[in-house]
């Protein structure tokens, strides 16, 4: 079941996604979203990175809508959305959570990671809130709270196990956007 305060960030994240402003996500939603995350990387939509982040996005996309019983190409109401996501979050697991997030975090990874080491360092790290459009003023601490085996560097493991605490109310550290 889901709290005040996750629930209150899945209908921000509905209303940061849905781009339009019409009150549904569609898939166009998800594409723009994947296109202005590439572009504040300073990267192009079509270039590898791009490419492999939009694909991310549809992997998402798909599941959300098949989890709704929505059509593929959707679109998602709102509630479905609160839904399926409420789902996702407190009844599948982790492993079905890192499922259907794990590619667009892998593919954000990919287009902040300069030194293609596969981790994300703190100056990648200050990269990747901007990148997203988050405050880069706290990025440091951010960094902190996110590096849980204090190693300097961020695994897929640990930034997708931030994403799910944000969405638990247990960190403030939001990571996508």
């Amino acid at each position: 079941m889901a709290t005040p305060v996750a629930n209150e960030r899945l209908q921000k994240r509905f209303e940061k996604w849905d781009s339009d402003g019409n009150g549904i996500l569609e898939w166009r939603d998800f594409e723009q979203e994947a296109a202005k995350i590439t572009q504040n990387f300073g990267s192009e939509a079509d270039s590898a990175e791009g490419r492999t982040l939009k694909e991310a996005f549809r992997s998402l996309f798909d599941h959300l809508t098949q989890a709704a019983g929505a059509p593929s190409n959707g679109p998602l109401t709102k509630d479905q959305f609160l839904s399926v996501t409420q789902n996702l979050i407190f009844e599948g697991g982790e492993a079905d959570f890192n499922r259907a997030l794990g590619p667009v975090v892998k593919g954000i990874i990919g287009l902040c990671d300069k030194n293609a080491d596969g981790q994300i360092n703190a100056g990648e790290f200050e990269a990747w809130l901007a990148g997203i459009g988050v405050d880069r003023s706290a990025a440091q601490e951010a960094f902190r709270k996110v590096d849980t085996d204090n190693n300097g560097e961020l695994s897929l493991d640990e930034l997708l196990a931030a994403v799910r605490k944000y969405h638990f109310g247990q960190l403030d550290v939001e990571l996508l956007g």
